[in-house]
């Protein structure tokens, strides 16, 4: 798990089965120091993360595929936490 901001939405009018109902969120991961590691990435919520807020989010694809509830999902980004600031 990740340390991440919140720097977008995004939708997709076609789109795998397994991802309808969900929100799609940009998230930018985050350093130790706060600032940016690596290129943005697309994560799946379900919490009500919001733009500009920092958020928790898992790679494990296992875990993503428990918190869908799907075991053919593509996604592999998904927001586990909010942190409170």
């Amino acid at each position: 798990m990740q340390l991440a901001s919140v720097i977008g939405r995004t939708n997709a009018t076609i789109k795998h089965p397994a991802l309808n109902g969900w929100r799609l969120l940009i998230v930018q991961p985050l350093d130790l120091a706060g600032g940016a590691d690596g290129e943005p990435v697309i994560a799946i919520d379900n919490l009500g993360a919001s733009v500009g807020g920092n958020v928790m989010f898992t790679a494990d694809g296992a875990a993503v595929k428990d918190i869908m509830g799907r075991p053919d999902t593509p996604v592999r980004f998904a927001i586990i936490g909010l942190v409170d600031d």
